[in-house]
């Protein structure tokens, strides 16, 4: 059998492909895994599978979802973790994942830097749009983060980025993460053991069928 390969799919300021990154990088490390980074933008995914907008959300839901969970997946994890959303969280993503895209083309630890950023955001309160900021995570990741800020914002390094969004829509995902192992998507850092398990023994088939939603 040939090496393993998953498609990553994250957005730079999620805050759970923060938690399940080093669980990630573990995984991918026991069983040789080759890690493809997809970043993309998130709220056009999250529309198409019906999903709504933050602030159209109850408060109990963002209160659980966007609160208790990431605290109880945090202290699971052992992940040092603000305890608040982000200042900055609403910004664009264009230049952080431009950066992530970057440095996959030139053969850098695109692992380290990903991390890096997200945890920059998560533990540190950056804004992925301020290149200061940006420049000390890279280099906390052990990069020059000098060639990754000048490419990043490239037109043909923001059309991949577009490109993996779509990827994303085709393959109709949910959200960030999601990690996609053959074809077959896995949502959420909570389904990492399952990830885990198909790498060494892969699930059956998928045969269930549902009736269409249009006949409900």
């Amino acid at each position: 059998m040939g090496q393993h390969r998953i498609e990553y799919f994250y957005s730079t300021h999620s805050a759970y492909a923060y938690l399940g990154s080093r669980r990630l990088a573990q995984i991918c490390a026991a069983h040789d895994c080759q890690l493809i980074h997809r970043p993309f933008l998130l709220s056009p995914v999250v529309e198409q599978a019906g999903g709504q907008p933050f602030a159209a959300r109850s408060q109990a839901h963002v209160d659980y979802f966007f609160g208790r969970e990431i605290e109880r997946w945090a202290a699971y994890r052992g992940v040092p973790i603000i305890d608040y959303r982000p200042t900055y969280h609403d910004n664009p993503l264009t230049l952080s994942s431009g950066m992530v895209i970057v440095a996959a083309r030139l053969g850098l630890d695109v692992d380290a830097l990903a991390h890096a950023l997200l945890q920059a955001h998560w533990r540190d309160d950056i804004d992925l749009m301020n290149p200061a900021q940006l420049e000390t995570a890279a280099r906390a990741a052990g990069l020059d983060p000098a060639p990754l800020l000048a490419g990043a914002m490239d037109g043909d390094v923001q059309a991949e980025l577009q490109a993996n969004t779509d990827a994303a829509l085709r393959l109709h995902l949910f959200g960030s993460p999601t990690y996609v192992l053959d074809g077959d998507p896995y949502y959420g850092q909570d389904h990492l053991d399952l990830l885990e398990h198909a790498l060494h023994q892969p699930f059956p088939q998928p045969a269930f069928q549902n009736p269409s939603v249009n006949d409900a």
